[in-house]
């Protein structure tokens, strides 16, 4: 069932707080793929609640570098997340430009926003939020897919042991974004 949609022309939050809401409830498992991955503090925060409440946590991003700042600002958020458990996989056999999840197996949202700030604060962005069992569980099946085909899981201990140049342009990257940020007077 078509539960509702969400935009963030007319309410720049609605579509992260679909995503908060669903998360803060969420018992079994998360599944989101993203082309452009940069959580700000709550959707941090709700991803690794849920990965200690003891559900699983599969982000499936866009593993071919694409653009210097959506790639390298998003690797120093994983840090955390790997190290609760949150599987992060790097989808490279193409561009990968989904922006779906599906959480227990009857919540999915599709839609034109990443879980960044850029799609989230900036831009003009829609996602359907769809409750039933029939779409979310097909929508779940092609995602798992996707994951298994890749084999391109993100190993917490290669991942924090990147080299200190890739780290340091990841840092950069990561605190141009914030700065841009703090610049517009947004707030993630």
């Amino acid at each position: 069932m078509l539960r509702w949609c969400c935009d963030n022309l007319g309410n720049r939050s609605s579509i992260e707080k679909s995503y908060l809401k669903a998360m803060g409830h969420a018992r079994q498992e998360i599944l989101i793929a993203n082309a452009y991955f940069l959580p700000g503090g709550k959707l941090r925060r709700a991803l690794i609640g849920a990965a200690r409440r003891g559900v699983k946590v599969t982000v499936l991003l866009q593993g071919r570098y694409e653009y210097f700042m959506q790639y390298h600002a998003a690797r120093p958020v994983f840090d955390a997340l790997l190290k609760e458990g949150v599987e992060i996989h790097a989808y490279a056999k193409s561009f990968l430009h989904a922006k779906v999840a599906v959480i227990d197996g009857h919540w999915a949202t599709v839609g034109s926003s990443n879980l960044d700030p850029l799609s989230l604060l900036l831009a003009r962005e829609a996602n359907v939020v769809i409750e039933g069992a029939a779409f979310a569980n097909e929508l779940r099946g092609r995602l798992l897919s996707a994951v298994a085909l890749q084999d391109g899981r993100i190993d917490p201990l290669s991942h924090s042991e990147r080299p200190v140049v890739t780290r340091m342009l990841d840092w950069f990257a990561y605190g141009v974004m914030r700065g841009l940020l703090w610049v517009t007077g947004k707030r993630y």
